[in-house]
């Protein structure tokens, strides 16, 4: 598995960790790495910086992908989907040299793994209209 790829993984299972226990994100971020801790420096990185990016722009993300999901209230989506939303959105609004199509990719997959059988389908919706207007 790509470097880039585990990143976006771990940083999933942290986010849904954090969602799921109402524990402060440090606290899951810690309890993760006390659980993988050998994984690769830029892997760790990447992956903190995703989980940090997320928890800090929540609002303005959760903002974005709402008025996106046509018919479908934020706290109604699957825990999982919309972490994978909220990761991929803010790769795509503001992470700069990672193509949006590559976030949207790797959004999708991980949907298609982690989530349900309509996941993928749903999450490249959203994504294809934030990629097509670019702002938040």
């Amino acid at each position: 598995m790509r470097k880039r790829t585990k990143a976006r993984e771990i940083a999933l299972k942290i986010l849904y960790a954090w969602e799921i226990t109402s524990d402060p994100v440090d606290i899951c971020r810690e309890k993760y790495w006390e659980y993988d801790d050998n994984a690769d420096s830029s892997v760790k990185a990447f992956a903190d910086e995703l989980v940090m990016g997320v928890v800090c722009r929540k609002e303005e993300l959760d903002k974005t992908i709402s008025s996106y999901a046509t018919n479908w209230k934020l706290d109604r989506m699957a825990t999982i989907d919309r972490n994978i939303l909220r990761i991929a959105a803010f790769e795509m609004l503001y992470i700069d040299g990672i193509p949006p199509k590559v976030s949207m990719n790797e959004a999708i997959e991980m949907a298609k793994k982690y989530g349900d059988r309509e996941s993928g389908k749903f999450v490249n919706g959203i994504l294809d209209k934030i990629n097509k207007t670019g702002k938040v």
